[in-house]
Parts: structure tokens; C-alpha cells; sequence
């Protein structure tokens, strides 16, 4: 009989990692963990939760602003970045502590070091051999940088939470979540910001008409948006600031700026863990491959999270994680049911999305009923802000049911999670029109829609 150290080895503290861990604890495994930085993992080290806290550091600007046309004498207001991080900092600390004591509550041996695979059934971490019976790779996702001339001088997510200044100028060369997002907490900030993405408009993938209007908001507030045009080279200049030649469908002038902040995406973490050589298969990014329940297609070794090159959100990773300690160590396989996945940016305003997008509606029903609506908030009309919120459902025309809905506004996510529930159980459009409205607020407007525009697939 062969005799293993743990039933379940995971290499990766964050959230998928350590979900799956703490389960399969609970469900009597003998578990180890081990983690190459710190407990947490990008989502609290160096994604959403910090970048989250600056995006509500970030709102305070126009919070200020919008005071004085409801009665408040504001004095200027005076901002430190240094004392922001301290805090964030001290938040983090607290959380990847919370990370590290939960998993030793649950009896998970923790580990610090990084993780080779050897064979199947073997891990090297820190020059100790450890033999499990499976193996759970989460390591992850790390941010792409381009080959380009003068790379080494640009930035990533993974150092902007750590600069010792908040630079004057900055350019953000992307057009995903992750540039949008840091696009509007560093020019609430204070910073000039420019927005630099070869694409037609940001956020591909996203509706269209949510991602124009958000370009169009995110311009109102003072943001340079650059389309069609993408970075040839980075050049530091003596006085430290960074010269940038920029090339795209018209000839533009090099960007003088502080910082340039590289939000180009990011790909699967599995640099030096033997898994090339043990055979297992990864696809052109280099993400693990594996099938509904997290199995790669070496029998022990399964994966989850962002290192599989999928749906790169948090929650998804938490329920993958939960599904596979299921599968191997409850009483019945798991999958994680992710045919409905909402999603937010938390931009300058926030999106909040879940369902089919209009293409992708038109795509797979034929024909579907578009209901919209942009609006100026309540609070607006008396702050003085010309910032407008959009408001869309996606019908399918035969059966009525509602395929997507999406908002670009201020509590845009905290809306849109309420409506996944009802998408996710089939609502229909008659079951949204029959529910009262809540008033005054703007959620009420997606139980008030009623002017639709019918589109047809093209033949």
C-alpha cells in the first residue's frame, strides 16, 4: 500500500487554494498548504480588496464636491498617499493573518516556500520532498508585460499599491477592468491620467453600449483616452520622468509622464513548477487544462482558480476550490455551476453585469428585445454633476426571459448581485414589470423598463 504524507497538497495561498484546503480539512483529509509569498493571494495582497479601498479613497474628491450643493461649507481638502497605504497596509496584514489563522484552525499544515513537482505524487518545497496522494495547483495569475524597448521602467498592479509617492502624471497603457479601475482611483486621487488601448473601445467583451458610456463618463471627469493606439517604447529621461513613443492608425507625439502603469491582462502562474515536464497539459498562455471537476490530465494533479486561464474572479476560484475538495473527498463529485457569473468594475462609475451581453444574445437566441435607459441620479441634480447612469435588459424575444442585465452607475455591483439571483432562476421580463418599484432609487428603473427596441440576428 502506498504510503503518502497528506491526502491533499496545494500549492497557493489564495482564494481558491485555500478554500479548497479548509474543506477538505473539514471533510477529515490530512491537508497541507504552502504559499511562495503571502497568505491571501492576489485578491487580498494585490487585487481586489486593496484595490477596492482605493477606490473608495478615490471617491472622496467628487464626495467633496457634490457637498456644497446640498448645504455643506466643504474646507479644501488636503490628501495623503502615504498615510492611505499605511492603512491599507495594516488591512492587508490583518486579512492575510485571518487567512493564515483560519486554515490553522481547520488543522491544514501551513507552509511558506515555493512548490516543484517532482512526479505525480511528489512536492519539493524548500528542499523537503513531500509525497500526496493529490495535488491542487492554485497559484494563480501574475500580470503580462510586453516585449518592448524600456519595459523594465513600467509598473504593474503588483507595485502600484507600494509607490512611495503618487506620481503627477501617469499613463495607463490597457483597456480591461484593471486599467479602468486604476484609470479612476488615480486621477480621483489627483493624478493626470491617460488611458492608452488599441482596441475601438475599452472593456472588450463587455456590452457594448455599457463600455462607451462608461468611456464617455470616464472622459467627463478628466481622464485622456488614447483608442487605437498602443506603446512602442518606454525611455527615462535624467530628470526620472518617462518619455513614451507611441504607435497606432494616427501619428501621435511621445507621452512625457511619472509612471507608466502596464493593466494588460494577466496569465496563468505556473513558471517552475515542473508541470510541463510531469506531462500535464497547459494551453498557449500556459494555463493548466482541466475539465469540469478541476482534473488535469494527470490523475492527481487538478486545478483552480486563475492558474486554469478561465473566468478570472475571485468567487469563482472560492467555488471551484469548494467543488473539488467535494469531489475528492465527500460523498458524491462536485462542479462548480458557473453558467451565471456576475461581475463588476469598479471604475469611476462602477459596472455591474451578469448574463449575455447584446452580441452575444443575438448570437446564440436569433432575435431579443433591448430595453435601456441613461438617466441622471437623484443625488446629481442637486450635487451638479452631469454624470449619468445606464440601465440595459436583454430579452429573449421568444420566451421572454431576461439573458442579461447590466448598469453603469453608482452602486452598480451591490444592484446587479440582487439580479442575478432572479436571472439565474429564469425571470422573465413579465416577472420584473410585475414587481414594485423601490422609490426613489435607481435600481427601480430595471422594474420600470418598458420601451424595447427588437434586434435581429443578421442573416
Amino acid at each position: 500500500m502506498t504510503s503518502y504524507d497528506y491526502q491533499l497538497f496545494v500549492i497557493g495561498g489564495g482564494s481558491g487554494g485555500v478554500r479548497a484546503a479548509r474543506i477538505a480539512a473539514g471533510l477529515g483529509a490530512r491537508v497541507a498548504i504552502t504559499e511562495g509569498f503571502r497568505y491571501g493571494g492576489t485578491c487580498v495582497i494585490r487585487g481586489c480588496v486593496p484595490k477596492k479601498l482605493l477606490v473608495y479613497a478615490a471617491h472622496f474628491a467628487e464626495d467633496f464636491a457634490d457637498a456644497k450643493g446640498f448645504g455643506w461649507s466643504v474646507p479644501p481638502a488636503e490628501f495623503s498617499w502615504a498615510k492611505l497605504i499605511e492603512a491599507k497596509d495594516q488591512e492587508i496584514a490583518r486579512l492575510s493573518g485571518i487567512y493564515k489563522d483560519n486554515l490553522m484552525g481547520a488543522k491544514v499544515t501551513v507552509l511558506h516556500g515555493n512548490a516543484r513537482l517532482v512526479d505525480p505524487h511528489t512536492v519539493v518545497v524548500n528542499g523537503q520532498h513531500i509525497r500526496a496522494e493529490h495535488i491542487l495547483i492554485a497559484t494563480g495569475g501574475t500580470p503580462y508585460l510586453p516585449a518592448i524597448p524600456g519595459i523594465e521602467h513600467a509598473l504593474t498592479s503588483n507595485e502600484v499599491f507600494d509607490l512611495p509617492h503618487l506620481p503627477k502624471r501617469v499613463l495607463i497603457v490597457g483597456g480591461g477592468y484593471i486599467a479602468v479601475e486604476f484609470a479612476g482611483i488615480l486621477n480621483g486621487l489627483g493624478a493626470q491620467v491617460t488611458l492608452c488601448y488599441r482596441g475601438q473601445h475599452i472593456l472588450r467583451g463587455f456590452d457594448d453600449e455599457v463600455a462607451l458610456h462608461l468611456q464617455a463618463e470616464m472622459v467627463k471627469k478628466g481622464i485622456t483616452v488614447l483608442l487605437n493606439q498602443d506603446v512602442a517604447q518606454i525611455e527615462k529621461l535624467p530628470d526620472g520622468s518617462l518619455s513614451v513613443a507611441l504607435a497606432g492608425t494616427q501619428q501621435a507625439a511621445p507621452l512625457v509622464v511619472d509612471a507608466v502603469l502596464y493593466a494588460t491582462g494577466r496569465v496563468p502562474n505556473t513558471q517552475g513548477l515542473g508541470l510541463a515536464e510531469l506531462g500535464v497539459a497547459l494551453d498557449n498562455k500556459g494555463g493548466v487544462k482541466v475539465d469540469a471537476f478541476g482534473r488535469t490530465n494527470v490523475a492527481s494533479v487538478h486545478a483552480v482558480g486563475d492558474v486554469t486561464n478561465r473566468i478570472a474572479l475571485t468567487p469563482v476560484a472560492i467555488r471551484e476550490g469548494a467543488a473539488l475538495a467535494n469531489t475528492l473527498f465527500g460523498p458524491t463529485p462536485v462542479n462548480a455551476d458557473l453558467t451565471i457569473v456576475p461581475s463588476a468594475v469598479f471604475s469611476h462609475p462602477p459596472v455591474g453585469v451578469v448574463g449575455l451581453t447584446e452580441a452575444q444574445a443575438l448570437a446564440q437566441f436569433g432575435e431579443i428585445d433591448v430595453y435601456s435607459s441613461t438617466f441622471r441620479s437623484m443625488r446629481h441634480t442637486l450635487s451638479g454633476s452631469n454624470e449619468r447612469t445606464l440601465v440595459k435588459l436583454i430579452v429573449d424575444s421568444a420566451s421572454q426571459r431576461v439573458l442579461g442585465a447590466h448598469m453603469v452607475g453608482a452602486d452598480a455591483p451591490e444592484i446587479i448581485q440582487g439580479l442575478a439571483i432572479a436571472i439565474r432562476m429564469g425571470a422573465s421580463k413579465a416577472d420584473f414589470d410585475a414587481t414594485v418599484a423601490l422609490h426613489p432609487s435607481a435600481a427601480e428603473e430595471f422594474v420600470t423598463l418598458r420601451h424595447k427596441v427588437v434586434k435581429k440576428r443578421a442573416a
